[in-house]
């Protein structure tokens, strides 16, 4: 093969265009996909690789999914060396063999030029059910990975383009719901068009142009990423944070310790030193813990910087096997994605000295909650993740407020709201309200974004089954550099009888009445900077607009009001911020 001269503007042009295709594979994605989870909350992502497995380029709907596909590409492209062929799809969520969580099952398809390998494309999505003892794929109550989900290690479903129907049919015998079986489909789908587009693309510039392109490409970013990491000083870093309860044993803490060493244009995030893991499923595996090591990381660096193998070669990520983050064989893990928040924590805690203008304070920790059951009027069953319930406040910044109501920070934005009205027709549910929580964002020079208040009463048979999982029930998210601290999440049941329950953030609650009013709160994020720092009159704006409480601004702002007009009190507010009672 001669040597190609390389066209830095080419360059760009490729990095733009396959960023192109894994958009359109999304949007197909959404488009042909039915359970909300995908086509309204977009819980998956979608990628193009080369032959061997690393990344050219991914568009991560959700950015905890930001590693979860290379990793296992490359180990299909060994597992299966010489005996790949056009036409072929695999199936795989092995968490032993690189898969990130047992629900996210993903497609692969190899994309040929003649005869040669070009890549691959890719889909992964959070699927509505995976088999396992609970319907719906949570399982605080398991101890295995067989308690769980099927385990779908690397398989062909398709074979030269031919449907292996006993495969297929093996597959989905094990898992519930047929939504399920079509929303693969779609994930075929969107591989179908990422196959279409790259081949194009290659076709149009030559293989031997796109190859050596790529490869320039790929220097590129690493160059990009290396100079983002020499803008960090040199040294050596550690956090650490804390996961409460694992399910089996309330009360129990478990500490998450990382150290970070930067020298020169390489970081290594060392994990030594984290807890073992637990009994329950409160554990995660490699994939899930590095891909929110990187997700974090990203949001500390130039937003710019392209998504393929370049951006993750400066990177080091070390996660002993047997700990909390990495699970060992055969440990349940099904909440390993949602060990992200306390890991980003303990992230944030390394770094926020050194560079703390590009750090957040904390987010509010994930609590979520799975309802499933049949709904009467379609003689039907459901399973629904209440996104719209979970969406905390993010952690204020040293130029800005929090965003309101945008997630954990394993989704950071990407996880959408449920369409009101598409809930009330997806489950027999009807919603209350939803709403911004006031006095739930960190105060702060910069506040924490806000967290929401969601009720809704529940319908079907009365044989509705409700999952909980998450944590934020105990710490709430910190504050930076004086910042107050956010508030605490809670699920909440009135039942027809008058009964009211907490439940715990890992349970398993069956046959909820009919009729029961289901409360949820979720916290907002950490301040950044001493409240009495904030504008008196951007606190009196928020007191008028329901964002921030009279006692709090007095209380934790300084800022005296007219309880009637809301105008602030310029003497007392001097007097209360200049520390006087």
């Amino acid at each position: 093969m001669s040597e190609q001269p390389i066209d830095t503007v080419l360059v760009s042009i490729l990095g733009r265009a396959l960023r192109a295709i894994t958009d359109e594979m999304s949007i197909c994605m959404e488009r042909s996909s039915r359970s909300p989870i995908l086509c309204e909350a977009r819980d998956f992502v979608t990628g193009l690789y080369d032959a061997e497995g690393r990344m050219l380029e991914q568009t991560e709907n959700l950015p905890i999914l930001s590693f979860s596909l290379s990793p296992v590409c490359q180990h299909i492209a060994r597992k299966f060396a010489g005996e790949v062929y056009p036409g072929d799809v695999f199936f795989h969520n092995d968490v032993f063999s690189f898969g990130n969580q047992n629900n996210d099952l993903a497609a692969f398809k190899p994309i040929f030029l003649g005869e040669t390998l070009l890549g691959w494309a890719a889909c992964k999505g959070h699927q509505a059910d995976i088999g396992g003892a609970v319907r719906g794929g949570y399982n605080p109550g398991a101890k295995e990975v067989w308690q769980e989900a099927i385990r779908i290690p690397a398989v062909k479903v398709y074979e030269r383009g031919k449907l292996r129907r006993d495969v297929w049919d093996l597959i989905f015998a094990n898992i519930r719901l047929p939504i399920v079986q079509e929303d693969m489909r779609a994930e075929i789908g969107s591989c179908t068009v990422g196959d279409r587009r790259l081949r194009a693309l290659v076709e149009k510039h030559g293989l031997e142009r796109f190859e050596a392109h790529k490869r320039a490409l790929f220097d590129s970013t690493r160059r990009l990423m290396e100079a983002e990491i020499r803008t960090i000083p040199s040294g050596t870093y550690r956090g650490e944070s804390t996961v409460y309860y694992d399910g089996h044993h309330p009360g129990s803490k478990h500490k998450i310790r990382v150290t970070i060493t930067v020298d020169g244009g390489h970081v290594r995030f060392d994990y030594a030193g984290t807890d073992p893991q637990t009994e329950g499923f409160v554990n995660g595996t490699y994939a899930s813990t590095a891909s929110a090591t990187i997700l974090t990381f990203l949001q500390m660096v130039n937003p710019a910087i392209p998504h393929n193998h370049g951006m993750v070669e400066p990177i080091e990520i070390v996660i002993p096997e047997g700990t909390l983050l990495n699970a060992a064989y055969p440990a349940a893990t099904t909440f390993g994605n949602h060990l992200c928040p306390p890991n980003a924590d303990a992230i944030i805690r390394a770094l926020a000295p050194v560079i703390p203008t590009r750090v957040t304070a904390g987010w509010n920790q994930l609590l979520c909650s799975l309802s499933t059951g049949r709904d009467t009027r379609k003689d039907d069953t459901y399973v629904d993740i209440l996104f719209m319930g979970l969406k905390g406040g993010s952690g204020a910044a040293a130029d800005c407020d929090g965003y309101d109501h945008i997630g954990m920070i394993d989704a950071s934005g990407g996880v959408l709201d449920q369409d009101y009205e598409m809930f009330e027709q997806m489950t027999p549910h009807r919603i209350v309200s939803h709403e911004y929580l006031v006095d739930s964002a960190g105060a702060g020079k910069h506040r924490g974004g806000l967290g929401v208040e969601t009720r809704y009463v529940v319908g079907g048979a009365g044989d509705t089954q409700l999952v909980t999982f998450g944590d934020g029930d105990v710490e709430p998210a910190f504050g930076l550099f004086g910042g107050g601290q956010g508030t605490l999440n809670f699920i909440e049941l009135r039942t027809p009888d008058g009964r009211i329950s907490r439940t715990t953030t890992k349970d398993h609650i069956r046959d909820v009445p009919a009729g029961t009013l289901y409360v949820q709160q979720a916290g907002g994020g950490g301040g950044y900077g001493p409240p009495q720092e904030r504008p008196a009159e951007t606190v009196a704006r928020e007191v008028r607009d329901g964002i921030v409480s009279v006692e709090a601004a007095r209380g934790q702002y300084r800022v005296a009001l007219d309880p009637v007009t809301i105008a602030v009190d310029g003497p007392q507010t001097a007097r209360l911020r200049g520390g006087e009672s």
